[in-house]
């Protein structure tokens, strides 16, 4: 029996337009009412989800989201944070000579807040156009210091350009960092370990929920660890491939309401 509902935004949850279709909506209000958790899990920080979180009714006493690609746990209601594992100091300090040396925008997360940092400004981010609810603020690399809090750094860049200087990173950053493009033209470094399966097993942990009762629904390849997690995943048909690959179920795309047609089979009474 599924109790748990973790379902990623774009390219699942999400049409093209960025919009919930009314069958979904209907699909999951009737699974919540069955008293299923419906978790959004989500590369974003919470701010940039809200609308959405209003827009399905899950912000509810007792509702959770999963955010920063597993990296944060919290309620939805107040914002507390249950679970959190951020980058160091010495982490960003790292990822910013990196991009230096690849010659690539890199900003870095903190909370609401997103730290445009000089790293190549022939290389100009387009991460304020795909977050736009976000705080964005101009910041020096001498600003960075030890007291701030870093959730993730990012690359978001032109595909063709940020798939050649992906190539171009060391194998020793892959064995410390998970390292994932979230979108086409964006691509995440997190804490080794983090991804939204370590946030799925979190929730579910905390809730008293296995593994065997979780539904994960997700097309991209940061959506993989926690398709494998769950007891049941669920890949889009637009998913890439190692997502279908490894699903135990491919619904309908995020343009033909998959979500809804995989929560009416699987989860409705």
């Amino acid at each position: 029996m599924i109790k748990m509902i973790a379902i990623d935004l774009d390219g699942t949850l999400l049409d093209t337009k960025k919009k919930i279709s009314t069958r979904n909506k209907v699909a999951l209000a009737k699974a919540k009412a069955q008293g299923v958790k419906i978790v959004l899990c989500t590369g974003r920080p919470l701010r940039a989800i809200r609308p959405y979180l209003d827009e399905l009714q899950l912000k509810e006493s007792g509702d959770y989201s999963i955010t920063f690609n597993g990296g944060l746990v919290q309620k939805n209601d107040t914002g507390e944070v249950m679970a959190k594992s951020t980058l160091s100091y010495a982490n960003v300090k790292e990822l910013v000579e990196l991009a230096q040396r690849l010659g690539l925008p890199l900003d870095v997360v903190s909370d609401e807040v997103v730290y445009i940092l000089p790293t190549d400004p022939q290389h100009e981010s387009i991460y304020a156009q795909l977050n736009p609810l976000l705080h964005f603020q101009l910041f020096t690399v001498a600003e960075l210091t030890e007291d701030l809090l870093y959730n993730k750094a990012v690359v978001a860049f032109e595909q063709t350009y940020l798939d050649q200087q992906l190539a171009k990173i060391p194998a020793d950053f892959k064995e410390r960092y998970e390292i994932i493009k979230t979108r086409d033209v964006l691509l995440e470094f997190m804490p080794k370990g983090v991804t939204k399966a370590y946030g799925c097993q979190l929730l579910a942990e905390h809730l008293g929920i296995t593994a065997d009762e979780v539904m994960a629904i997700g097309d991209e390849e940061n959506d993989l660890p926690m398709i494998e997690y769950a007891g049941l995943g669920v890949a889009m048909e637009n998913a890439v491939p190692m997502v279908k690959a490894a699903a135990d179920v491919v619904t309908a795309s995020n343009t033909n309401d998959g979500v809804a047609q995989v929560v009416e089979k699987y989860v409705l009474q």
